[in-house]
């Protein structure tokens, strides 16, 4: 799912802005094509994002902020809260809700375990509770990492292609993306998804090794791989900002 890529001046540094009574970050972002001051509200970063001209001075953004900050609130209040990784919280792992508990380390015994037999699932934490965080997100990484291993050489194998490497990251305006040397990159956040939408993605990205645009052909590629396309994308567009609110303090 490649997007455009950006000119070595199209963005320059973002600043922090201080608003009281939102209780959320602020960007202010300065960008050669603004004409004008604009304002959106980011449901993947739980953030407000100003975006001005070059020149304009970052009072004004604070200015301009404060005339629209009804608007802002209304925004955010329709923002899911974030759900940290923390004992008693409920995580989806491959679509379905798994309740996080601590459990008392043993030897030999994983990290982190996923117990699907229980009532409700489970995802057993091994140590003491500050460490859940980092356990858990580094558990989820390496089970996002196998699964896109194993669908995305199914998919290769499928199209007659090799990808080069793969990468995952913690993207947040894209759920992969293919490089024209072959690289794919993909969110680790997939593993939250049904295992349907992470295969799409994969097929996506691995379809993107023989073209690199969503072109007729392209989304041929796609649809032999991947029996329930429409479905994963409209599963993404619905369903898929959602996935970005876990893991947040």
């Amino acid at each position: 799912m490649p997007a455009g890529k950006k000119t070595a001046t199209s963005v320059s540094k973002t600043v922090a802005l201080q608003v009281e009574g939102i209780g959320v970050p602020v960007e202010v972002r300065r960008h050669h094509a603004a004409r004008r001051f604009t304002l959106r509200v980011s449901k993947t970063r739980r953030a407000v994002v100003v975006t001005m001209p070059t020149r304009a001075r970052v009072d004004d953004a604070g200015v301009f902020l404060n005339k629209h900050i009804d608007w802002v609130r209304e925004r955010l209040g329709n923002v899911p809260d974030g759900v940290p990784f923390a004992p008693g919280q409920t995580i989806p792992v491959r679509g379905k809700p798994h309740r996080v508990a601590v459990v008392a380390a043993e030897r030999g015994a994983p990290i982190v375990k996923a117990d699907a037999n229980a009532a409700v699932p489970r995802l057993l934490v091994a140590g003491r509770v500050e460490h859940v965080p980092r356990r858990l997100r580094d558990w989820l990484y390496e089970e996002a990492k196998r699964d896109l291993d194993e669908r995305v050489s199914f998919h290769a194998k499928a199209l007659g292609v090799r990808a080069r490497r793969i990468c995952l990251r913690d993207q947040q305006t894209r759920w992969g993306s293919c490089s024209a040397t072959g690289v794919l990159s993909f969110s680790w956040r997939l593993i939250l998804a049904p295992p349907f939408v992470l295969d799409y993605v994969a097929a996506h990205e691995v379809a993107h090794i023989l073209e690199m645009n969503h072109g007729p052909r392209f989304w041929r590629l796609v649809a032999k791989c991947v029996p329930r396309l429409e479905e994963a994308k409209a599963w993404l567009r619905n369903e898929g900002s959602d996935l970005h609110r876990y893991g947040l303090t």
